[in-house]
C-alpha cells in the first residue's frame, strides 16, 4: 500500500518540520549560545508550531541532544573522509589538522561546539555532558587509532594515546583562541603542532 508522507512522519522518523526545527535551533545554539536561546524564539524562527515540536522534541534537552549528535555525526564523517582518502596514517592525521585550521578561518565560526556546550552544562552526569564526553572519546580512540600506525614499530616511538591527546589539546586550544589571535596565526600553530607530533614523537 502506498503511503503519504506527511511532514511530521517518514519511514526514518525524520521529517521536513523536524529537519527545520534541528537546523534553526543549531544555527541559534552555535551562534548565541544554548541556555541563550529558548524554545519560543526556535518556534517564531522555525517556524513551527508548538505542537509540532514537542511532537518531534519532548524537551529543550532533547533537542539539544539531537543538535550535538548531529555535529558529532558531521565531525565523524569528516574524520571518515580523511581516513579513507589519505595515502596512510600520517596524511590522515594531517588532514584532520587541515580541517580544523580551514574551520578556524569559516566566518561563522564560534569555537567547538562540545566545548561550548561543556561550557553551559558542567554538571556531571547530565545528558548533554555526556554526548560531549562520548565525543570526546571517540575523537581520543580514532587519532590513538592512527598515531599508532605513525609510530608503527620505530625506537623511537611515542605513546599513541598521549599523542591523540596532545592533538585534542592543541585543537581545543586553537578553536578557543583563534577569535582572539587570528584565524590564519592559531591555524598555522596548530598545524606545526600537528606535524611536530608526527616527526618528533618517533
Amino acid at each position: 500500500m502506498a503511503t503519504t508522507r506527511t511532514e511530521d512522519s517518514n519511514p526514518r522518523g525524520r521529517s521536513e518540520a523536524r529537519d527545520r526545527l534541528l537546523a534553526t535551533a543549531s544555527a541559534l545554539f552555535y551562534g548565541e549560545g544554548i541556555r541563550a536561546v529558548g524554545v519560543e524564539r526556535i518556534l517564531a524562527e522555525a517556524p513551527a508550531t508548538r505542537a509540532t515540536f514537542y511532537r518531534h522534541f519532548p524537551s529543550k534537552e532533547a533537542l539539544v541532544l539531537a543538535y550535538l549528535r548531529d555535529v558529532d555525526a558531521h565531525i565523524r564523517a569528516g574524520v571518515r573522509t580523511a581516513v579513507d582518502t589519505a595515502p596512510g596514517p600520517a596524511d590522515a592525521v594531517r588532514a584532520i589538522g587541515d580541517g580544523v585550521a580551514t574551520d578556524l578561518g569559516r566566518p561563522e565560526f564560534r569555537g567547538c561546539a562540545f566545548l561550548n556546550a561543556a561550557n553551559e552544562y558542567p554538571e556531571p552526569g547530565n545528558p548533554v555532558r555526556q554526548v560531549v564526553l562520548d565525543h570526546r572519546a571517540w575523537y581520543v580512540a580514532e587519532l590513538t587509532a592512527l598515531f599508532a600506525q605513525v609510530f608503527g614499530d620505530s625506537p623511537r616511538r611515542g605513546e599513541p594515546e598521549h599523542a591523540a591527546r596532545h592533538f585534542l589539546m592543541m585543537r581545543d586550544g586553537a578553536m578557543t583562541g583563534a577569535h582572539i589571535d587570528g584565524a590564519e596565526n592559531v591555524g598555522a600553530a596548530f598545524q606545526r603542532g600537528v606535524e611536530g607530533l608526527l616527526t618528533v614523537l618517533h
